[in-house]
């Protein structure tokens, strides 16, 4: 690929081929639902839906940054093989140099796979066994690991970072998995450090507000799992579940985000001593003391009523 992305897998198992930059051996990483990895640049990989049937279809998510790509918007993949393999474009004989092959195989080896992007294995056919021991290093599964954040009846959130997996340095990239309960809200916040959020709905539905500059509201919707929003850097987003609740995975363009929230208890509002706050909204010292009261035990996440 011409991007650096995160792949989250969204439903199902089987597993994944990587070959990084300089590697001298692929990782077969077996892979299920919920498992986050990190491929960056010059990464070769290849993906195989498990042949047990209730494991269902295999369906992954690619988030990255395609600023710098091939055509900005989207990510532009480079076959290695098939109809659209790189070597198709390459004359009989530079192949044949290449790989030390008579003319006759590397012309039959270029060309016997017609398929191309996805193909359908072979009866029979054996694929390589995932091995459990490639997982170190390369994934994160964001629905077993250790919590960065648990709000009793509010919300959970999982945050990937060069600390748990460091080839999110390499990315460019962090990420995070977020779920909130039923009617729950996520605090008005927005990433301090300059980057953009790109969220992707997995399930549930909410409704969903950003604002951003002038204090203009640029996006009002009701969202649900399948939906994708992007949050300009230093736009304040907030999202309020259904009584489904809501979950979301987002990447951050830092692999360390940093967030400020707007309310609750870590917000700024309860650093800003009480003539200021006074002054900033034009009230009174009664409505200050009785505002800043609030949300003293809640951060991030609030629970209804």
């Amino acid at each position: 690929s011409d991007s650096a992305k995160v792949a989250y897998v969204l439903q199902g198992a089987g597993a994944c081929g990587v070959v990084l930059p300089e590697a001298a051996r692929e990782k077969v990483i077996p892979v299920k639902e919920g498992d986050a990895l990190a491929l960056p640049f010059g990464a070769v990989t290849w993906w195989h839906n498990a042949a047990d049937a209730a494991a269902g279809e295999l369906v992954v998510l690619f988030l990255g940054d395609t600023s710098k790509g091939h055509r900005p918007g989207r990510f532009t993949n480079f076959q290695l093989t098939g109809a659209s393999g790189i070597f198709t474009g390459f004359s009989t004989e530079f192949v044949a140099r290449a790989w030390d092959l008579d003319q006759e195989s590397a012309a039959k080896l270029v060309s016997t796979q017609p398929g191309s992007g996805i193909v359908k294995l072979a009866d029979g056919h054996r694929m390589p066994a995932p091995r459990a021991e490639d997982r170190d290093g390369m994934v994160l599964n964001c629905l077993e690991a250790p919590l960065d954040v648990d709000i009793k009846g509010g919300g959970r959130v999982v945050v990937l970072n060069t600390a748990n997996l460091p080839l999110v340095k390499e990315v460019g990239l962090g990420a995070d998995l977020v779920r909130i309960d039923a009617h729950s809200m996520c605090s008005p916040g927005f990433s301090c450090d300059s980057a953009y959020q790109v969220t992707y709905i997995v399930r549930g539905s909410g409704r969903v507000q950003v604002v951003g500059i002038d204090g203009t509201r640029v996006l009002e919707t009701r969202a649900e799992g399948g939906c994708l929003f992007i949050v300009p850097r230093f736009f304040v987003v907030s999202k309020i579940a259904d009584d489904t609740g809501m979950e979301w995975f987002s990447i951050i363009t830092t692999p360390n985000p940093i967030f400020s929230h707007l309310a609750g208890r870590t917000s700024v509002w309860k650093a800003i001593s009480p003539a200021v706050l006074e002054t900033a909204f034009n009230t009174t010292p009664e409505m200050e003391k009785m505002f800043r009261s609030k949300r003293l035990d809640s951060e991030i996440f609030f629970a209804p009523n």
